[in-house]
């Protein structure tokens, strides 16, 4: 399998190249030359079928044979060693848990994938892989758990100060070794710039290997398709369509659902859920993409006023809007809509979730209001990583869990920086 870039002003290379240079020459983002659906008895066996099988076959045409068949069922099985659990809320929605793993969000699926991947590749390099990555909240400490002492392979976090939560935070500056922690002052968007930047900077490209683990790379973003796998085998015996309602920031993890789609998955619908950073909400109903600065919000991993993936979404539907209308609706939602949420989810369901959580929740309902499917919303992170938040609004004390304890009295380290100047200065010292 080859990939593409979107930009199309670059040559095509391999799942091993993409992975390490994570974006194109031409800034585009990497996509793969074709999608190629499952056989219809995949799905009408999917039941009696494990997770790690599930995944195998779904993720093996985009990466074998770059990585052997018995590499990539063990990197497989490594990524996947906790639960997926889909929890009825009422007849018409449910949840599905991606917060069982070890840093409790959903990109830990991505993050292990990745540095798995990245760790074959590199075990027989000389040189050090930098992976330089930006962070609205739950990408850092996933990325940082998945690389941690990964062999010939530093990371670099930027992340946009006290605007992730402060266990977050935590997760994503505690751990040493060859993680190192950046605060930006500015937005998650002057993050995610800053390190576009640094990938298209020839003086820093040509003294050392940078790579990226956000969901534009093809490694991190791809293995996401997992899940939506998952609940269809937990909710095929109910015999009705399935809509998945999804908090969406960078817009990745929807993507990777819609190439599940493309598998032969059947979904009735994909729901964007915002919360007030509603770019992608506007571009449907007005056809033009307006990029705008992000704005801070109790649902912090979805502050994203430019999201990267949108035009992989693009792609998948052949760049045609009618055909993406027709398999995407997208609604937003303020804060006050999300604390409300929170509440009744708590009071009618006793069911806690996190803002992000809360937000897919709102897009459930909205979109049954027209439609009889089954949604399931992605409750991508454990409510107590929003300890401030969910408590005050369902006025409860929420346990902390093992993984959060763990980190909860180590000590901060990060650096400051303010510009690409100095993040350029500090990658080069």
């Amino acid at each position: 399998m080859n990939y593409y870039s979107l930009n199309r002003k670059a040559p095509n290379i391999t799942f091993s190249e993409a992975v390490v240079r994570g974006l194109a020459p031409d800034k585009g983002l990497y996509f793969p030359e074709s999608i190629t659906p499952l056989e219809p008895s995949f799905f009408e066996t999917i039941e009696g079928k494990s997770n790690t099988k599930i995944a195998f076959e779904a993720i093996k045409q985009f990466i074998v044979p770059e990585i052997p068949e018995d590499v990539l069922k063990t990197i497989v099985e490594e990524t996947l060693n906790f639960d997926f659990p889909v929890v009825e809320i009422n007849e018409n929605i449910s949840t599905l848990e991606l917060f069982h793993g070890p840093t409790m969000a959903f990109k830990d699926v991505g993050a292990r994938f990745m540095a798995r991947c990245l760790g074959y590749f590199n075990k027989t390099n000389t040189n050090d892989v930098t992976v330089l990555v930006a962070t609205s909240g739950d990408t850092g400490g996933a990325v940082a758990n998945g690389f941690l002492s990964v062999k010939g392979v530093n990371v670099v976090i930027l992340y946009p100060s006290g605007k992730v939560s402060d266990i977050q935070e935590k997760q994503l500056t505690t751990l040493g070794q060859n993680i190192t922690a950046l605060e930006v002052d500015g937005v998650f968007d002057d993050c995610q710039d800053m390190v576009k930047r640094a990938f298209m900077d020839v003086e820093l490209t040509s003294k050392m290997q940078l790579t990226s683990a956000n969901s534009i790379n093809i490694a991190r973003w791809l293995p996401q398709l997992f899940y939506f796998l998952f609940t269809y085998k937990q909710l095929k015996s109910k015999h009705k369509d399935i809509a998945f309602s999804v908090p969406s920031g960078n817009f990745g993890n929807i993507c990777a659902g819609m190439v599940a789609q493309k598998l032969g998955l059947p979904v009735k619908q994909f729901i964007a859920a915002n919360n007030t950073n509603d770019t992608v909400v506007n571009y449907m109903t007005t056809q033009s993409y307006e990029p705008k600065p992000s704005v801070q919000t109790i649902s912090n991993a979805m502050d994203v006023g430019n999201p990267s993936n949108f035009i992989r979404i693009q792609e998948l539907h052949n760049n045609n809007f009618e055909a993406l209308k027709a398999n995407l609706c997208s609604f937003s939602y303020t804060d006050e809509e999300t604390k409300t949420a929170l509440l009744e989810l708590y009071k009618d369901y006793d069911y806690v979730a996190d803002p992000h959580g809360a937000v897919g929740y709102l897009g459930a309902k909205e979109y049954l209001k027209n439609s009889d499917a089954h949604v399931v919303f992605l409750e991508t992170a454990h409510p107590t990583k929003f300890l401030g938040v969910v408590e005050d609004v369902i006025e409860q004390t929420i346990p902390l869990p093992p993984q959060i304890e763990a980190v909860m009295d180590k000590e901060k380290v990060a650096i400051s920086v303010s510009s690409y100047d100095e993040l350029k200065r500090f990658l080069l010292r």
